[in-house]
C-alpha cells in the first residue's frame, strides 16, 4: 500500500542522522543532496514531498540476496555474492580457494561488521528503527535513516518508531535482529555452502554463533573507553553494569552522564555527576557510590581524558531539535536551524558556547516519544 514517495521532513531527518553518524565516526551511508518535488505527499498531513541523494559504498542490503534467491535461485545468489566479494571484500577471493570456504568466509566477514556497527550505535545511544533485511546494508555502514533517534534518559528498552509496537527494535534488541538479519542471510547462502542441506546448516550455525560474542566483545571493549576504564575484569564489568542500572533508575541522560564523567576525567570535581542523581536521596547515595568505585578502578595516565572523549560526544542529534530543524524547514522555509545542527554534528566532541544549548536535554513538554519514517 506504499505510494513509494518520501516527505521533505523524513530526507531531512536523513540527512541529519546521517551527518551525525558520519560525525562520531561510525560507518554511515551519507546524504548529498535533497531536492523537492513540488508534489504533495499524504502522510499524517500533506506533506511537501523530496528526494534525498546518498552516497555509499555499497547499498546492497540481505535484503537483495533474498531477492535475488527468490527469483534466480542459487546461480543468483552465487552471481551476487561472486560481486559482493570482488567489490567488497577482495581479501576473501585471495585468501581462499575453495568455493565453500569462500561463502562462508564471505557471511563471516558480513557478521563482523554487523556486529561492530551495532555496538557502535549502541554505545552513542542510537536506536535504528526498522531493522528489516531491506535496511541492513551488507558492507556494515548505516543505512535507510528512517523513524531512528537517538536516547535522551537511558532506557534499554527504549522504542521511537511509530510501527514498533512490539519493542523489537529497542536499543538493547538490536543485536538480536542484528543476528536475525544474518540469519536471513545465510539462508540464501545455503545452496552455496554444500550440496547437503543438512551439512549445509551446521556449517551456517557454526558461523552464525560468532555473532553475539563478536558484538559483546566490541561494545564491552567500547564500554570501557566512555568509563575510561583499561581493562575488561569482573570489577570493571560490574561497574559498567551497575552505572547503567543506576541511569535507568534514575532516569538519567545517557550522552550527558558520560560527557560529565568525562569533564570529571577533564579536571572538574564530581558534582558534575553527581548533580545528575539528585532526584532524591536514594539516588545520590548511589551517585557517591558509584564514583567511588570508578575512581579506584579508573585507568590511570594522561590519555584517559583525551581517549575517554573520543568515546563520549558533547552534543548528539536530539530528536526534539530535529524535529524543530524539520518544522522550520517544512513550515516557514526556514534552512537555519538545520544547517546549525549540521555543523555543530560534524565535530560533536567539542561544542562552542554558543552552542552549549544544543547539547541541553528536552522539557517534558519538548520530548518527542514517536518518530516517523515518512516514505
Amino acid at each position: 500500500g506504499g505510494d513509494g514517495r518520501a516527505t521533505l521532513g523524513s530526507v531531512i531527518r536523513e540527512y541529519l542522522l546521517s551527518e551525525a553518524m558520519a560525525g562520531l565516526s561510525i560507518p554511515t551511508t551519507r546524504s548529498i543532496a535533497m531536492l523537492t518535488t513540488g508534489d504533495q505527499v499524504a502522510r499524517e498531513r500533506l506533506n511537501p514531498g523530496a528526494i534525498l541523494l546518498r552516497s555509499a559504498e555499497s547499498h546492497l542490503r540481505v535484503g537483495s540476496f533474498q531477492y535475488a534467491y527468490a527469483n534466480l535461485g542459487k546461480d543468483g545468489v552465487k552471481a551476487l555474492a561472486d560481486y559482493t566479494i570482488a567489490r567488497h571484500f577482495p581479501e576473501l577471493a585471495k585468501a581462499t580457494t575453495t568455493a565453500p570456504e569462500k561463502y562462508l568466509a564471505l557471511l563471516s566477514a558480513i557478521g563482523e561488521r554487523q556486529a561492530a556497527l551495532i555496538a557502535q550505535w549502541m554505545l552513542v545511544g542510537f536506536i535504528h528503527g526498522v531493522m528489516n533485511t531491506d535496511n541492513v546494508s551488507i558492507v556494515g555502514e548505516t543505512i535507510d535513516f528512517g523513524p531512528c533517534a537517538f536516547m535522551d534518559e537511558y532506557n534499554p528498552h527504549k522504542v521511537f518508531s511509530s510501527i514498533d509496537t512490539q519493542g523489537r527494535y529497542a536499543w538493547d534488541q538490536q543485536p538480536m535482529i542484528g543476528s536475525w538479519n544474518l540469519t536471513r542471510l545465510a539462508e540464501t547462502l545455503l545452496p552455496l555452502f554444500d550440496d547437503s542441506e543438512e551439512k549445509s546448516i551446521a556449517m551456517a550455525e557454526e558461523r552464525l554463533s560468532q555473532f553475539i560474542p563478536q558484538f559483546h566483545q566490541v561494545f564491552q571493549t567500547g564500554l570501557m573507553k566512555k568509563f575510561g576504564l583499561s581493562d575488561i575484569t569482573d570489577e570493571t564489568r560490574q561497574l559498567s553494569a551497575d552505572a547503567l542500572v543506576a541511569m535507568e533508575e534514575n532516569e538519567i541522560d545517557f550522552t550527558i552522564f558520560f560527557d560529565s564523567l568525562t569533564r570529571v576525567a577533564e579536571g572538574e570535581s564530581d558534582q558534575a555527576v553527581l548533580n545528575l542523581f539528585d532526584a532524591c536521596d536514594a539516588g545520590v547515595e548511589a551517585g557517591v557510590a558509584l564514583m567511588a568505585r570508578w575512581r579506584a578502578l579508573k585507568a590511570s595516565g594522561d590519555d584517559t581524558a583525551a581517549s575517554m572523549r573520543q568515546a563520549n560526544p558533547a552534543v548528539i542529534a536530539r530528536n526534539h531539535r530535529v524535529e524543530q530543524a524539520i518544522e522550520a524547514a517544512v513550515d516557514d522555509d526556514n534552512f537555519e536551524p538545520f544547517k546549525r545542527l549540521c555543523r555543530v554534528l560534524a565535530n560533536p566532541y567539542q561544542i562552542e558556547p554558543e552552542d552549549r544549548e544544543l547539547t541541553i536535554p528536552p522539557k517534558p513538554e519538548q520530548r518527542v516519544t514517536q518518530t516517523f519514517c515518512g516514505t
